[in-house]
């Protein structure tokens, strides 16, 4: 048996979120120490309770979530029912969650879990934007050594943006925060749309997860039929990205992916280009490389992970 990795994953589901969350409830490798809610894809008050439909469909109602950060540090809230339906989780009819809510704020349970444990031994698995994590960092900036990297689905390169013309969604969101967070030193795995676009769902993948024939495999299918009519519209292809598992199966099998470590810095003064990543994938200035920039994927073995992990719930 590998040596199980603690994560908090971080999170505003989503259908993509949804799936992400599912990939780590199937791994063993993984301890879901805690899930926080951010607002993102769609508002706080829901994307909290998606988390918790995701892991009462999984049958975890074990897994302690948390609401965190209502709104971004510094703008209003930019969300995105056109992509993921008013609910953020369109598709399947899922129950309300019978499992509580915790009492804890988001933000102080990530300072306080990071404080509690052995110092390099949590991962954040960010999801969605980088509200939450920022708060935590200013709130204690102790934290920082403490965690061991922060993998994270967020900006674009070569692919441009997929909101604005050079903005990624969860770091358009609130672009300030992320600008705190790739400034804070600590280790970054960056998973832009120049990796999560080689990610489709096909449809003979998303009808393979439908022939599980489980409870899971049933509801992902309908997810993923929903959520990638928008992108198969918009880019013409055969399925949509899947962004936010590409997060949790680095944590499994990071050789499936591969990059290179650039400097990245986020645009917070234009609004013309507002929450752009602008990576030095060249070397062209001489910023510190701060982050570990992937750019391509074994999407073959991506899928065939995703699939053997979720027949597993």
């Amino acid at each position: 048996m590998p040596h199980t990795r603690k994560i908090i994953i971080d999170t505003d589901p989503g259908q993509d979120d949804a799936v992400a969350i599912l990939l780590a409830l199937g791994s063993a490798e993984l301890e879901i120490v805690g899930i926080t809610a951010v607002a993102g894809n769609v508002p706080l008050k829901l994307t909290e309770k998606n988390a918790r439909k995701i892991c009462e469909l999984a049958g975890r109602p074990d897994i302690n979530v948390y609401a965190g950060a209502i709104r971004p540090l510094a703008r209003e809230l930019v969300t995105a029912e056109e992509v993921h339906g008013k609910t953020g989780l369109n598709g399947p009819q899922l129950p309300d969650p019978k499992m509580k809510l915790q009492h804890q704020y988001a933000v102080d349970f990530i300072v306080e879990t990071l404080m509690k444990e052995e110092a390099g031994t949590i991962t954040l698995c960010a999801l969605g934007p980088l509200t939450n994590v920022a708060l935590a960092l200013i709130r204690e900036p102790k934290i920082a050594p403490r965690i061991k990297e922060i993998v994270l689905m967020g900006g674009g390169f070569f692919e441009g943006g997929n909101v604005t013309p050079t903005a990624e969604f969860n770091i358009y969101v609130d672009p300030q925060a992320a600008d705190l967070v790739f400034k804070s030193g600590i280790p970054i795995v960056m998973m832009p749309l120049d990796v999560t676009h080689k990610a489709l769902t096909t449809a003979k993948r998303t009808q393979a997860i439908r022939k599980l024939g489980t409870r899971v495999g049933t509801a992902t299918a309908e997810m993923l039929e929903f959520f990638e009519r928008f992108d198969e519209e918009k880019y013409g292809t055969d399925g949509g990205p899947l962004h936010d598992p590409c997060v949790i199966a680095y944590m499994l099998k990071p050789d499936l992916f591969s990059g290179r470590k650039c400097n990245v810095t986020v645009e917070t003064a234009s609004e013309l280009t507002m929450g752009m990543t602008v990576i030095d994938w060249w070397g062209v200035t001489k910023r510190p490389k701060n982050a570990m920039v992937m750019r391509d994927i074994d999407h073959d073995a991506f899928f065939a992970l995703l699939l053997e992990r979720l027949a597993r719930l």
